[in-house]
């Protein structure tokens, strides 16, 4: 497919024939990569167009890391729905990129992810996660409700106070201001019970405590102890001798 290309201003965007290309589709500082079923991010992509890039998009790819995107020095808008991202990617400097989407990822846990966005992308103002298994929405699963979300808003907001809408929510200041105050405490952290449960060996020498047996008693067969007494209580100073007489009431 023959890339689109903006009229040539240089000699080395005049020179050779661009007969060759391996799908990607460039309109005057835009950049897509679509459906390609990459891993990774194609180094020709930023040798040949990470200097006027401003927007990039790699959607619906196979992308787990994003190794190559630092030569797109210019980006502003970059595009990561559908891919295989997970928590510990690590992005590089973007110091103009202000819109990110990445819906429908494999992010199942936010801190180091939003970290290294944090440190990397300064000025980003617009981030979508919808989708992913961090987000805690209904698209994710229906157990989830609507404090759970608002509470992943105010995590992330703690993390990345300069952003103006989250998912498809504009930021507002009462958002701001417990993101500020109490957002780093929201993390949403549900156990995965079928994980503990399966991996508890009742058995285990390592367990710091003792477990109950797995199989109970026949509570109808029961073991009954029968004998005498040695000791002879006559209650003589017990308070149910006393009585009271008829003056006293």
């Amino acid at each position: 497919m023959r890339a689109q290309l903006p009229e040539p201003g240089n000699a080395e965007r005049a020179s050779g024939s661009m007969t060759e290309h391996s799908g990607e589709s460039v309109t005057g500082g835009q950049v897509a990569y679509i459906g390609k079923d990459c891993a990774e991010i194609p180094r020709f992509l930023a040798s040949k167009y990470g200097h006027l890039a401003k927007r990039l998009d790699l959607s619906f790819n196979l992308i787990q890391s994003l190794d190559g995107l630092e030569g797109f020095l210019c980006l502003e808008e970059l595009i990561l729905d559908n891919n295989q991202l997970g928590n510990h990617v690590c992005f590089p400097s973007l110091p103009f990129l202000h819109t990110l989407t990445a819906n429908k990822n494999q992010i199942s846990e936010l801190d180091h992810f939003l970290d290294s966005l944090a440190l990397s992308a300064p000025s980003l103002e617009y981030l979508s996660l919808l989708g992913n298994q961090a987000c805690p929405n209904e698209l994710v699963s229906t157990e989830k409700d609507e404090d759970d979300y608002q509470r992943y808003r105010y995590f992330v907001l703690n993390k990345l106070p300069n952003l103006k809408f989250l998912d498809t929510r504009k930021v507002t200041n009462k958002e701001r201001e417990v993101a500020s105050s109490r957002g780093a405490f929201m993390k949403v952290v549900k156990p995965n019970e079928n994980k503990i449960s399966s991996n508890v060996d009742p058995t285990s020498p390592n367990l710091s405590y003792t477990p109950l047996p797995l199989v109970s008693r026949d509570p109808t067969n029961h073991r009954g102890v029968a004998g005498k007494c040695r000791y002879v209580y006559y209650g003589k100073h017990s308070e149910g001798n006393r009585f009271i007489r008829d003056d006293q009431l």
